[in-house]
């Protein structure tokens, strides 16, 4: 493991707002209203930018320098890697949307074990601060609060969670699912072909070439290729996302994939989609963080990574309020011990 270099693992923030429901501009516009000024604004605070854009008619997918953002009516992504401060977009956020006559009624934060800690900055120190630093930039309404980090047999790969929510509801959907999955030790000769060789078409060539186009042949895609090498895009598919992030130098590779998806989908679909996502890497290790209200989704985590050569480690589960039950689980390969 090398001493230093570029931080993979991201920081994730997802806020939940509510307005009037009789105004048909929060319900079909909302924060999307917001300018790009304002957004950019915000990001210079993290201390990243946005590289590439798309959007359709239920939300905006954007990829930054450091990772993406994603803007629905109600709802807003943030997921930043390297020593970015995510956390810092929270007071910000809150004062917009305030403007726009929405209020915050919802917040989480995950995050896996970062692989240079001692790189990062304030407030993201350590997970103790960053509970801290949340708890001090949220409003009171939002009551109902937990911080946990959830183990598994190895230390490095454990898994942190934040979630906040008011009295009134955080307005999660019950039929909803996250998939947030982190990979690591990637095969290098799949890695290398992160590495930008081409000129304005390398990012959809690379996005062909890897397989990253096949994980949902539906989504519209976004994509972009960092200079000398690494790889962002985001997918836009109706009213959902995947995002998939890479980092491909030898001694801290990692690679991300992230997806929502709905209970009520093909079961398979949900093995498939994981399974395709894996194998563009087909990594030495691999942690799955599911984040909804049906246990369908969790059992199905183990049937996706077991045909690949991946045998189940470690398992936690936590209930977080009106967020739903977290499941973390930790695969390596079955050669590992």
């Amino acid at each position: 493991m090398a001493v230093s270099g570029f931080e993979g693992f991201e920081k994730r923030l997802e806020l939940h707002f509510f307005g009037d429901d009789n105004d048909p501009t929060v319900t079909t516009m909302g924060l999307r209203l917001l300018d790009f000024e304002s957004l950019e604004n915000v990001l210079r605070v993290v201390q990243c930018t946005v590289v590439s854009a798309v959007g359709n008619h239920f939300f905006d997918a954007y990829v930054l320098s450091e990772s993406s953002l994603f803007v629905y009516p109600t709802k807003i992504i943030i997921k930043t890697c390297g020593t970015t401060q995510l956390l810092k977009s929270i007071r910000p956020l809150i004062h917009l949307a305030k403007n726009l006559g929405l209020t915050i009624c919802g917040c989480r934060y995950t995050r896996g074990t970062f692989i240079f800690p001692k790189s990062q900055p304030f407030p993201h120190i350590n997970f103790k601060q960053e509970v801290i630093y949340i708890e001090e930039n949220l409003p009171n309404n939002l009551c109902f609060r937990k911080a946990s980090v959830m183990p598994s047999k190895n230390p490095s790969y454990s898994w942190h969670v934040f979630s906040a929510a008011s009295d009134n509801g955080a307005h999660f959907s019950d039929g909803e699912f996250t998939v947030e999955v982190c990979m690591t030790e990637l095969d290098r000769v799949l890695a290398r072909k992160f590495f930008k060789t081409g000129g304005d078409s390398a990012a959809k060539e690379m996005t062909e070439l890897t397989g990253i186009g096949n994980i949902n042949p539906r989504a519209l895609i976004c994509d972009f290729v960092f200079d000398p090498c690494g790889y962002s895009m985001n997918g836009v598919d109706g009213d959902r996302y995947s995002t998939v992030h890479v980092t491909p130098e030898d001694g801290f590779s990692y690679a991300s994939f992230e997806y929502v998806g709905s209970v009520y989908d093909d079961q398979d679909d949900i093995v498939e989609t994981l399974k395709k996502a894996v194998q563009v890497f087909k990594p030495a290790t691999v942690s799955v963080s599911t984040t909804s209200h049906r246990r369908e989704v969790w059992t199905r985590v183990a049937h996706a990574m077991e045909p690949l050569g991946l045998k189940c480690r470690s398992f936690a589960m936590d209930e977080f309020p009106t967020a739903g039950t977290v499941v973390f689980q930790t695969f390596t390969a079955a050669r590992r011990k």
